[in-house]
């Protein structure tokens, strides 16, 4: 039996045989993000009932698309609503870098985008307002996109700084899909301002960025205002390694060491799953020194301990349904299969958290 394999069994079989006894001291709460489940278009009185049927003690309402208005009304109802189901919100919105790729053309500055993301939050009784910089196109460029973004995104943060302390909502800065490394987000969070500026860590994104999970829960875990958990096969390729999102125990990620370092650093935060599955693997090449023109100040001994990651991993051998295909688009029969992937693999990801990672506080009622 593969050591991993040991572990989630031995996980497993404590938490089932003692399940009281697997708590976490803080009581960390166990919730999901929206996106996990985005083939449902569900909007937010739909997800909030769904999140009540898991006995979810949170969630994270992750795009200011998942609500059906903007209007106060409305979101005083969506606050109203999981008031009554007894489930915490942590809100959300998109990019806020107007020099990023990802901005796309949204009318507005980043101060707009800011503020409007603020607001909401503030209307659902959200204590934080997750939001990202850029995407991997920032950082995969010749010249100085990613430079420029930061210092961009720091100015975006100063210039509603007044604004955020008067809602009493901080902003959670996530390292998003290949854009910034831990130490990058850091800089990032101390230059705005930690008083009111931290983190939405999520442990997927650092694949696209050669970074273990692990070392992002230690660089910004004292910042970690809420979070996106999944878990990663990662495992060695010819060009280097290759990682690829799976649900929850199907990876190869430390996850209960990243568990523990949460209800060290950071046990006020939600635990939420965003479970993303359909996506092929990607290859990460390594051995080609081009690609280390994207990171140039990466230090040696993360980059070890991304690499021995890649070396203990072998590549997800289920079945999934990819998501990014042409016939995603066409069959009405493809996106019932990937509603029921989404489904299932959250909800499994969900059991997991609870019975191998003992997370959660509502389910044990």
């Amino acid at each position: 039996m593969h050591r991993r394999d040991f572990l989630k069994a031995s996980l497993a079989a404590t938490a089932l045989a003692a399940p009281l006894k697997s708590a976490a001291p803080a009581g960390i709460k166990l919730g999901l993000d929206t996106y996990s489940l985005r083939a449902f278009k569900w909007k937010a009185f739909e997800l909030l009932d769904y999140a009540a049927s898991q006995k979810a003690d949170a969630i994270q309402i992750s795009s200011l698309e998942d609500y059906e208005s903007l209007d106060t009304g409305h979101l005083q109802q969506v606050r109203a609503k999981a008031e009554q189901l007894g489930i915490m919100i942590d809100a959300g919105t998109g990019c806020v870098c107007p020099l990023s790729k990802s901005w796309g053309k949204r009318a507005g500055t980043g101060r707009d985008a800011m503020l409007e993301g603020l607001r909401v939050a503030k209307q659902v009784n959200a204590r934080s307002v997750r939001c990202f910089m850029g995407s991997m196109a920032d950082r995969r460029t010749n010249d100085d996109s990613l430079a420029r973004c930061m210092e961009e995104t720091i100015k975006v943060f100063r210039s509603v700084k007044s604004e955020a302390q008067d809602l009493n909502v901080k902003i959670a800065l996530e390292n998003h899909a290949g854009d910034m490394q831990a130490r990058e987000v850091l800089t990032i969070i101390e230059e705005s301002g930690a008083d009111f500026v931290g983190a939405c860590l999520d442990t997927g994104n650092p694949m696209w960025v050669m970074e273990n999970p692990l070392v992002t829960m230690e660089v910004l875990g004292s910042h970690v205002l809420t979070t996106h958990v999944r878990d990663s096969a990662v495992f060695e390729h010819p060009q280097g390694a290759a990682a690829q999102w799976v649900a929850m125990g199907d990876g190869n990620v430390d996850l209960a060491g990243i568990i523990a370092l949460h209800r060290k650093l950071c046990p006020q935060a939600a635990m939420h799953l965003e479970i993303i599955t359909g996506r092929p693997p990607q290859v990460l090449p390594y051995f080609d020194p081009a690609f280390w023109n994207w990171f140039p100040k990466m230090p040696a001994g993360e980059f070890v301990r991304f690499v021995d990651l890649a070396k203990h991993g072998h590549p997800f051998m289920g079945v999934m349904v990819i998501e990014d295909s042409a016939n995603a688009k066409k069959l009405p029969e493809y996106q019932a299969a990937l509603k029921e992937q989404q489904r299932v693999d959250l909800e499994r990801s969900l059991d997991y958290a609870r019975q191998a990672l003992g997370v959660g506080i509502k389910w044990r009622g």
